[in-house]
């Protein structure tokens, strides 16, 4: 590649890798004379002010980060319209890749790891960056066997932009928290969850949820448990199991910050090597757990759900016979309705006025404009203007899945803080099975697909053996997978493919060697005998005559010769003088007649 220096200073020398958003370079800092990586950004990103300004802040702040397993970010900058990141070069591999080649870490190991990772987290925490997209992708391995966490500065803004939910699967699904995948608020405790996913892929060399596209995988980790790591591998001592199953708690209460999980991690690995391996770790907190409380002031008001009220019991007679009822159960009843009636009419005009914001409040805000934007930058960026959000998912095969499709209200209407936007994510088209349009005429395939939401694409002619005019392909292929809206490309059949043969000239030729000629070359023949003087069983003529050009298997006629039947002059001179003779008989006898 032709050698480009950025700001003078930063030499790009090969491309090492790339995303969703940014590729990577390896480069040279011409002042310091030092290797470097220089990310920068895809060109979609370079109007995207939202994303830029987001990008440069968080940047900036990871920055200041010093940490031995965090990769150390150097600059940031804007050269020639291009925003770029200048980070610390990291020679070795990705730990996706270690985990590929290796198929699964030992304990010791993937202890070891994920307690560098957990330390550069508890670093990061206390400096109020959270990361969001901790995974084996963005852990770079370093020679020594320690590990450097990369993408501290962009990893938000990343999130925010390039996770999609669609059918191509997006890598950081399989990672991020339920509370990602619900797109609530992002703490602290959803890198620790995704490192949770990690130690268990290092451990088992599987994940723990995979599905087929990006939503059913994001659905399993908000609603699924993973299959134990020791039922994977018994071999995995239990003390191990619980560090794994409290960092994947669903609720983020129930994790370990950062730092205690390094600490959790240490004293794990201390309790394997000295043989310990049947201890437990503090254990996950259990709301329903006998503890010790308080004792209660008797004079405090108890709440009526959690006692029962009992009257010394009485044996009487009195009290053995039925009380009479006294219909307070109707009275009841309707002071129950009218109350359950209260509430929800309460509820309604608490839910209207809350959707349309602080309806008390002078505070307005002006909609920004949304639409076009991935999902989880939506909904910060609205967040960010003080407006709640609700997502909904539509099918919109002309929008990209994750992206938002539209938004209520507009961009640009002045509305109260707090008030309820809502937008609609795209989900891509709607899934469905390609039809088998073989042997439908072109109009009924266009009309099949339009009917179930395809469109037809381009058509192509092919001369096969099916009757000409008949669908003989599709692309994609029937039973295949395809979304609503999609364009089908379909191929027509020509017919069979026929050859133009120019015709040879036989004539003259022995009609046996005039056959051979014609077949040969894919001809047919029929044949009818003429007199001739030419010699018997030779060509007379042919049709079409040699030199035309006509289509393989069309039918030549040849006329063949045959002896002419010729009489000697001598018979027919006798046949004369017979003729005559027999003429001239009759008057002979007039005269003989007359002399008598």
């Amino acid at each position: 590649m032709n050698k480009r220096v950025l700001d003078q200073r930063y030499e790009l020398e090969t491309l090492i890798g790339g995303g969703g958003m940014a590729d990577v370079y390896k480069a040279r800092d011409l002042l310091l004379d030092r290797p470097v990586a220089v990310k920068i950004l895809h060109e979609q990103f370079k109007s995207d002010t939202e994303f830029i300004e987001k990008f440069q802040r968080e940047a900036q702040a990871a920055a200041r980060l010093s940490h031995p397993s965090i990769v150390n970010i150097y600059d940031v900058g804007v050269a020639e319209g291009d925003h770029y990141i200048v980070m610390e070069y990291v020679p070795g591999p990705t730990l996706k890749e270690a985990i590929r080649e290796a198929g699964h870490f030992s304990v010791d190991d993937a202890l070891h790891i994920a307690g560098d990772i957990a330390g550069a987290l508890a670093h990061a925490h206390d400096n109020n960056l959270v990361h969001c997209d901790i995974k084996p992708h963005n852990i770079l391995m370093m020679p020594d066997g320690h590990v450097k966490v990369a993408d501290f500065g962009i990893a938000r803004a990343v999130t925010e932009s390039t996770m999609t939910y669609s059918g191509n699967v997006v890598g950081s699904v399989h990672y991020f928290s339920p509370e990602q995948a619900r797109g609530t608020q992002i703490t602290p405790k959803s890198d620790v969850y995704s490192l949770g996913v990690v130690l268990y892929e290092m451990l088992t060399g599987k994940l723990p949820f995979t599905g087929e596209n990006a939503v059913s995988v994001a659905m399993k980790q908000v609603q699924e448990e993973p299959v134990p790591v020791r039922q994977i591998d018994p071999s995995i001592p239990a003390v191990v199991e619980i560090l794994v199953s409290r960092a994947m708690s669903k609720d983020p209460e129930l994790r370990p910050s950062s730092a205690e999980f390094a600490r959790e991690i240490k004293q794990a690995r201390t309790m394997i090597a000295t043989g310990q391996q049947g201890a437990n770790l503090p254990p996950v907190r259990d709301p329903y757990a006998t503890q010790v409380m308080q004792p209660v002031n008797v004079q405090d008001p108890i709440p009526p759900r959690h006692t029962r009220a009992y009257e010394p019991a009485d044996y009487s007679a009195d009290a053995r016979a039925p009380r009479r009822e006294e219909n307070t159960s109707i009275f009841r009843s309707k002071k129950f309705i009218g109350g359950l009636i209260l509430v929800l009419i309460l509820g309604f005009f608490v839910g209207a006025f809350m959707s349309y914001g602080k309806f008390w409040s002078t505070s307005e805000v002006v909609v920004p404009d949304v639409t076009g934007k991935q999902m989880t930058l939506a909904r910060q960026i609205l967040e960010d203007k003080k407006l709640r959000v609700n997502v909904a998912e539509t099918y919109d095969a002309d929008v990209p899945a994750g992206q938002v499709v539209s938004q209520t209200p507009e961009a640009g209407t002045k509305v109260k803080e707090e008030r309820l936007v809502t937008i609609y994510v795209s989900k891509g088209g709607e899934e469905l099975e390609m039809p088998d349009l073989k042997g439908m005429s072109k109009s009924d395939a266009e009309a099949k697909l339009k009917k179930m939401g395809l469109k037809l694409g381009s058509v192509y002619e092919k001369n096969s053996d099916e009757e000409a005019g008949t669908v003989i392909s599709t692309d994609p292929r029937s039973g295949t997978k395809v979304n609503k809206g999609t364009t089908v490309d379909i191929t027509i059949s020509k017919g069979k493919q026929v050859h133009k043969i120019s015709v040879p000239d036989v004539t003259g030729a022995p009609v046996d060697t005039a056959k051979n000629q014609l077949t040969s070359r894919g001809l047919k023949v029929t044949t009818s005998k003429q007199a001739s003087r030419q010699a018997a069983g030779t060509v007379i003529s042919q049709t079409p005559a040699g030199g035309s050009e006509v289509d393989e298997g069309t039918t030549i006629t040849l006329v063949i010769a045959e002896h002419e039947k010729v009489e000697s002059k001598k018979t027919q001179s006798d046949q004369a003088v017979n003729k005559e003779s027999q003429s001239q008989a009759p008057s002979r006898q007039n005269e003989n007649g007359k002399t008598k």
